[in-house]
């Protein structure tokens, strides 16, 4: 019952001081993706817990830099709120040439409220052709035919190009990493057979996966995500056991938002990413629900995942543009 009493505190008494102005949910990306969905769910559900409108603005542009910008510089008093990935807070400063801001200078960091990973796919028929069971067979038939397995990305930098650059690196073997413009025209390709696979988000391909046209034969994770249980994890796979590559985002506010709000959009975030609701919803879209269980924990995570996410850049071999 105090902590109940102490949540209830957090999350109304900033609220009444601010006079219940709107809060704004930076997306980075355009309308209707599965990061604007989720955020939109999210916006939903704050508003009728904090009281207040939270309004999604669509900030789109640079990979995501572009949104991160616009909440860097944004009213640091708690109306304003982004949903940031791992890629921009984590790689970015890797593969950029300069940064629009400092991301730990600039951000205070909420909490984490998705976790994701990448999914490699290949075509049904290819797999039932060749004998694509699980992922050591998908590597054993590319040591048989150097070269001759092409995995399609999307982006230069993407996490699915730097998860794919780091199964190359650690399987030692001769596969061929081909960009694409995006992820539907590659999983389009690998129905058809022109390329052998793809990787991409779950979110992407799910639907595909569950019509029987692709399959999965791994997640770049160390360990299964929960929304597919049956996929192996890439580190289940014999040589593969250092991978563990996720995709995240994270709620984050300008540095100078005062500590009661940070404790108050925390309390209200964590208490929705909670609820078995907000859970069921993310998964048709790709995504975990998981939260931080404090702010500190959430700017540990973003400390701890950067020097992975260069090492990544730099064995891909990605620069920007």
């Amino acid at each position: 019952m105090l902590r109940r009493s102490l949540l209830l505190t957090a999350l109304a008494a900033p609220a009444a001081a601010q006079g219940r102005r709107a809060i704004r949910l930076v997306i980075p990306f355009p309308p209707s993706g599965a990061t604007d969905i989720a955020g939109r769910l999210l916006a939903e559900r704050l508003t009728a817990l904090l009281g207040q409108s939270v309004v999604v603005e669509n900030r789109s542009g640079g990979g995501g830099l572009v949104g991160a910008d616009a909440v860097a510089k944004g009213p640091a008093d708690g109306t304003m709120l982004g949903f940031i990935s791992a890629a921009t807070l984590c790689g970015a400063p890797f593969l950029q040439a300069s940064m629009p801001f400092d991301v730990r200078r600039d951000f205070r960091f909420i909490s984490q409220i998705t976790d994701s990973a990448v999914v490699l796919v290949v075509g049904a028929q290819q797999a039932d052709r060749y004998g694509w069971t699980d992922l050591a067979s998908v590597l054993d038939w590319a040591r048989r035919h150097p070269g001759s397995f092409r995995v399609a990305y999307a982006g230069a930098g993407a996490v699915s190009h730097l998860a794919m650059a780091a199964l190359v690196k650690t399987s030692g073997l001769d596969i061929s990493l081909v960009p694409y413009r995006g992820g539907a025209q590659a999983a389009t390709d690998v129905m058809a057979g022109t390329i052998e696979a793809s990787a991409d988000l779950p979110g992407t391909v799910m639907s595909l996966v569950q019509s029987g046209q692709l399959r999965m034969l791994g997640v770049s994770s160390g360990t299964r995500l929960a929304l597919l249980p049956s996929v192996p994890a890439f580190a289940e796979t014999a040589g593969l056991q250092a991978l563990d590559i996720r995709s995240w985002n994270m709620i984050v506010v300008p540095a100078a938002t005062p500590d009661a709000e940070v404790a108050r959009l925390h309390a209200g975030i964590r208490q929705v990413g909670s609820s078995a609701e907000f859970r069921d919803a993310m998964k048709p879209l790709g995504y975990d629900a998981v939260t931080s269980a404090t702010p500190e924990a959430a700017a540990t995570l973003v400390r701890e995942e950067t020097p992975r996410w260069e090492r990544l850049v730099r064995e891909s071999g990605a620069r920007a543009d």
